[in-house]
């Protein structure tokens, strides 16, 4: 379990499926995405993140507001195997509740969430992406740290023109040293 300030960042519970099927299933949160996803398909997502954490050590964890004990939604890091030039990597991303949108907790648990891949994951190189439309998620990229690194069309989004043209960003480890220092 990782912790910050405001969150606990920790692995997934049965009990989490409401509250991230709520995030998932919500039009603004997903509006840079193909479609909302159901209760099933955000079930599979927790399913994979049991895995992936079981297997790396690592996943989108579960986001709960240490003050209320609420899931708002996911912060970590996901091993992503992409046809893409950069991938196969680890990156990182967030998809938080509209309702605390706004008040710096992405940024928050991201940055914990680059402490922990650096430092205890060994890790020398983490990614973020997303379609360019998306300016909010690229504003959180910078805000922690990450540069932009290479501009491409998702080879999975080619039926949705608007938001297949994506950008990655990353951040190595003495880049993430220098931003803390």
């Amino acid at each position: 379990m990782l912790s910050t300030p405001r969150l606990l960042l920790r692995p997934w519970h049965e009990t989490d499926l409401a509250a991230m099927t709520a995030v998932c299933n919500n039009a603004a949160v997903m509006r840079f995405f193909p479609t909302v996803q159901d209760e099933a398909r955000t079930k599979d997502f927790l399913s994979r993140q049991h895995v992936q954490f079981r297997e790396r050590g690592y996943c989108f964890f579960a986001a709960e507001l240490k003050a209320t004990g609420r899931v708002i939604g996911f912060i970590g890091l996901s091993y992503l195997e992409l046809a893409v030039d950069f991938a196969p990597c680890v990156e990182i991303g967030w998809r938080l509740h509209p309702d605390v949108w706004g008040r710096g907790l992405a940024p928050e648990g991201a940055r914990e969430c680059l402490r922990f891949g650096f430092a205890e994951g060994g890790l020398t190189e983490i990614y973020a992406e997303t379609p360019l439309i998306n300016l909010p998620s690229q504003r959180v990229m910078a805000k922690i740290g990450m540069t932009e690194h290479v501009r491409f069309d998702h080879p999975a989004l080619a039926d949705y023109p608007r938001i297949e043209p994506f950008v990655a960003y990353r951040i190595t480890t003495e880049e993430f040293a220098r931003e803390r220092s």
